[in-house]
């Protein structure tokens, strides 16, 4: 008798520990996430005020403009779905690249070796989004089933 109530107190325990445990990590999660998209809002408006400021945009600040868009739209799936969009990543890394491309040919005139690579980065990106997407679509991810109490589990284990 004293041993179940003994094992009844440690489970209670557990899961007591579980759930304070998944509260805290959801809220560092949380927090975490308005964070990135609080600095990602701020960062955009100084960026654009800052063009306005100059009194001229150029290609470069546009483009800016769309990193901030892709980091934005990161953030909002995140927090919808809780899975972090890797195409979005590459998206980002693509604008990055495109921008320091136009950038390097705007300011120095001169076609070298580096647009080249450049270009070619931005081709193996663009590959890495078509080999996710064909991945993800002939093989879905699936979504893991949710955490079952120990109770539920010695009972799924004994089936």
């Amino acid at each position: 008798m004293k041993s179940k109530q003994i094992e009844a107190l440690r489970e209670g325990m557990h899961d007591f520990a579980q759930s304070v445990g998944n509260l805290m990590v959801e809220s560092f999660h949380y927090l975490a996430l308005f964070g990135i998209g609080g600095i990602t809002a701020w960062a955009s408006v100084v960026a654009f005020l800052g063009m306005l400021e100059k009194g001229h945009i150029t290609v470069d600040d546009i483009l800016l403009l769309f990193i901030y868009l892709e980091l934005g739209a990161m953030v909002g799936i995140y927090f919808k779905t809780n899975h972090m969009p890797v195409r979005f990543l590459i998206y980002v890394a693509i604008t990055a690249l495109t921008r320091l491309l136009i950038s390097d040919v705007s300011h120095h005139h001169r076609p070298d070796m580096g647009v080249v690579y450049v270009s070619g980065a931005i081709l193996l990106l663009g590959l890495a989004i078509l080999v996710v997407r064909y991945a993800s679509s002939r093989f879905p991810s699936v979504q893991a089933p949710m955490r079952l109490g120990r109770e539920q589990e010695r009972e799924a284990g004994e089936a």
